[in-house]
């Protein structure tokens, strides 16, 4: 009896370990979105109608925040920008150019991807950002939050 348990327990762990590490993969795998960037009116695409995406642009209402305002120069606010970023976990940097940031933030256990954008509005001194997951629905409020955080830190 005792030999079929740690049978068992072996098989157990075989199972979901197995399965921990497929859903790594395929979370891994994600493709970056073709609609990343902004187009020729500094707007981001629009959020899909899912909960696992927050803007301070296009979006239903339940999916925007307010956008981030700044003064000094865009150099400086983005430079601000990087700083605030560089202190996060598990946070690389994928796009750095004149006004716009694209960065990829990962999660602790499955390192699900979601990407966040930054586009520095120097004319408004804003900065608008939309933050979305690459996979699934829904997201347990990861991104909402991690843009109150940001928004807090920038504040300061």
């Amino acid at each position: 009896m005792e030999t079929l348990l740690i049978y068992a327990a072996i098989a157990l762990v075989v199972i979901v370990g197995g399965g921990y590490l497929a859903l790594r993969a395929w979370a891994a795998s994600a493709p970056q979105p073709g609609s990343l960037g902004v187009d020729a009116n500094g707007l981001f695409a629009p959020c899909p109608d899912t909960p696992n995406c927050v803007t301070t642009q296009q979006g239903l209402p339940s999916q925007t925040m307010p956008a981030l305002t700044y003064t000094g120069s865009r150099d400086d606010a983005q430079t601000r920008m990087r700083t605030i970023l560089a202190g996060l976990p598990r946070t690389q940097l994928v796009t750095d150019k004149p006004g716009y940031l694209h960065v990829e933030f990962r999660s602790a256990l499955v390192g699900y991807i979601d990407d966040v954008q930054f586009a520095f509005d120097d004319a408004a001194k804003t900065i608008h950002f939309k933050s979305a997951a690459r996979l699934g629905m829904g997201d347990m409020g990861v991104n909402r939050a991690r843009m109150t955080e940001i928004t807090s830190l920038w504040n300061k």
